[in-house]
């Protein structure tokens, strides 16, 4: 009977919203969601990522903004849609490795609105000891009623010009 009536919300509400069911809890808080952000995009080299939970994390126009020094010593950047992001970098992650760790978090929320700057390593490997890269996710969510939706995320690594400031960093 209960494959029955989940074969039936799948007939009626269509395969998203029932994906989307499997994955409530992943949105209920803000612990939740950054948890489940950083664990979704982590795994070992030739490791398959989740990327249907990855998206459902995001409003449909979300925005994911990674910068970089160009040439010149500016910073560009790169807008991307979460599906963009996993078109573009998903692969990579995969097939290379990768996990990106959580080291601080600051918080700032009123109301529905929320944003975070989260200091992150990221390794190659969960073995590895040593980041071969950090920085700040600024991170943006709202909160519809129902639950928590990540509206835009915008990272600049940290460079020996500019290092991450100890109020950033763990104690």
């Amino acid at each position: 009977m209960r494959t029955l009536c989940f074969f039936c919300l799948l007939i009626i509400v269509g395969p998203q919203a029932a994906v989307a069911q499997d994955y409530a809890k992943d949105v209920q808080d803000i612990d939740t969601i950054i948890e489940v952000l950083y664990a979704v995009i982590s795994g070992e080299q030739n490791e398959a990522r989740d990327w249907d939970r990855f998206q459902n994390l995001f409003i449909p126009e979300a925005r994911l903004i990674p910068t970089r020094k160009g040439e010149e010593g500016k910073t560009l950047y790169t807008i991307l849609t979460p599906a963009e992001y996993v078109e573009r970098f998903g692969s990579r992650l995969e097939e290379n490795g990768f996990y990106e760790k959580e080291i601080h978090r600051v918080t700032e929320t009123y109301g529905s609105l929320c944003h975070i700057f989260t200091t992150y390593e990221s390794y190659h490997s969960a073995a590895d000891t040593e980041p071969y890269v950090r920085g700040i996710n600024s991170i943006q969510l709202m909160h519809d009623g129902d639950r928590w939706w990540i509206i835009q995320i915008y990272w600049l690594g940290e460079t020996e010009e500019n290092p991450l400031p100890g109020k950033y960093l763990p104690n």
